[in-house]
């Protein structure tokens, strides 16, 4: 239990009656999930190229209402022109008529290759199936996940239940993404419901500071996707209001905002081709926005994540990620540490004085722990009072062999 937090099983079916389902055939992937009813708002890419579902659902939305969403993996339907856009209109149609929800609070989302065209003989007899299955059941919402991967090496879904003044809410979550993860949201797919009953502006705004902290502080290879999207579903179930006087209860943020982090955290350590989980936290920033630069800068680094690749506890490559990030800074006074889960930690750099020389015990100490599978990094600029923290992994040469052949 963490502040009125407690994790719990069954994914984004933790929340009573939202259902869900997942077919495939061969490498196309179709979810959908079911919350009927339910208030709802969404952040997207910011990439100027946009898929076709994106931006469908990026007006839908301003409706403020959605009761269903169809996703697919294994086609972008991005930089399809007009037939990507009919392509999209014709799924929700036929979405439409098998459950009877209103076209205008459907969502659609897609994940895959860019630039080719959406094999619907194949797409519109999955979303049939995973209509057909749609549960409000644990598995349900692990196959829905599942229907979702490409190149993931495992599901992604999330579940907290936080206590309030007023009662309990449940937050359930799942999401897809390894590559193109870059600040700004990455190629990833994430979808939330909550039993909570809240409108679709405080959805807005309470979605928007979560995926600030947690989507938008994660790097794998730095390329921002055409598809991102994080769709936030309220059905009102519950019966408790989580926003009083025009406030967001404040564990309720609490809640979302570890749901999404946790969610985060799990694509992170599945990037591509991926062999070690990395976080950078950077206290004693000068503000928020320098915390946030310098952070995401180490994090960014392909020097940074190749050193951590190799073993290699090269601290000056963190620094000079810390230098280009533009934040506020004086090399005379930064401190760098890395640490591991076990509890070792060792000091690079400590105000500005190099520690780590060949020979040195914190030389040594840095190697081994360089040598686990979650390595940390603490930079201190002594600037002043902030902190941020972000997330990545290494850059392998499975990264490379990964993006070389992904479309064949």
């Amino acid at each position: 239990m963490l502040n009125n937090i407690k994790i719990i099983d069954g994914g984004i079916c933790a929340v009573e009656d939202v259902k869900a389902a997942g077919s495939r055939v061969g490498k196309y992937g179709l979810a959908v999930i079911e919350s009927k009813n339910s208030t709802a708002s969404g952040v997207f890419t910011s990439n100027k190229v946009v898929a076709a579902p994106v931006i469908h659902t990026r007006e839908m939305i301003k409706g403020g209402k959605l009761s269903l969403v169809v996703v697919n993996s294994g086609n972008a339907n991005c930089f399809t022109g007009e037939e990507g856009v009919a392509d999209c209109v014709k799924t929700i149609k036929f979405a439409s008529e098998l459950t009877g929800v209103s076209a205008d609070e459907i969502a659609t989302a897609s994940t895959g290759v860019i630039g080719r065209k959406m094999p619907m003989d194949t797409i519109l007899p999955l979303v049939e199936e995973s209509i057909s299955k749609l549960e409000n059941s644990p598995e349900n919402s692990t196959e829905a996940a599942k229907s979702l991967m490409t190149t993931d090496t495992y599901h992604k879904e999330f579940a907290v239940e936080v206590a309030l003044e007023e009662g309990t809410v449940k937050i359930g979550g799942i999401t897809k993404g390894v590559g193109m993860i870059a600040p700004n949201m990455g190629t990833m797919l994430c979808f939330l419901a909550t039993d909570a009953v809240i409108s679709s502006e405080d959805i807005n705004k309470a979605l928007k500071e979560a995926v600030n902290k947690s989507f938008n502080m994660i790097v794998v290879d730095g390329d921002e996707s055409t598809n991102d999207m994080a769709l936030l579903m309220a059905n009102g179930k519950s019966d408790v209001e989580v926003v009083k006087d025009g406030v967001i209860d404040e564990n309720f943020q609490e809640a979302l905002n570890f749901i999404c982090i946790s969610l985060a955290k799990m694509m992170a350590r599945d990037g591509e081709g991926a062999t070690k989980f990395i976080e950078c936290k950077v206290n004693g920033a000068k503000s928020d926005e320098d915390a946030i630069k310098a952070s995401k800068s180490v994090i960014s680094s392909s020097l940074v994540k190749s050193a951590i690749f190799g073993g290699d506890p090269n601290w000056g490559r963190i620094v000079a990620a810390v230098g280009y990030s533009g934040c506020e800074m004086d090399q005379t006074m930064i401190t760098i540490a890395l640490s591991d889960d076990n509890g070792n930690e060792s000091i690079l750099v400590n105000k500005g004085e190099i520690l780590a020389f060949d020979g040195t015990e914190s030389l040594k100490k840095a190697e081994e722990i360089m040598q686990e599978k979650h390595v940390n990094i603490l930079v201190d600029l002594y600037q002043g009072n902030s902190t941020a923290t972000a997330w990545g992994c290494d850059l392998t040469y499975d990264y490379v062999k990964i993006n070389a052949e992904y479309t064949t």
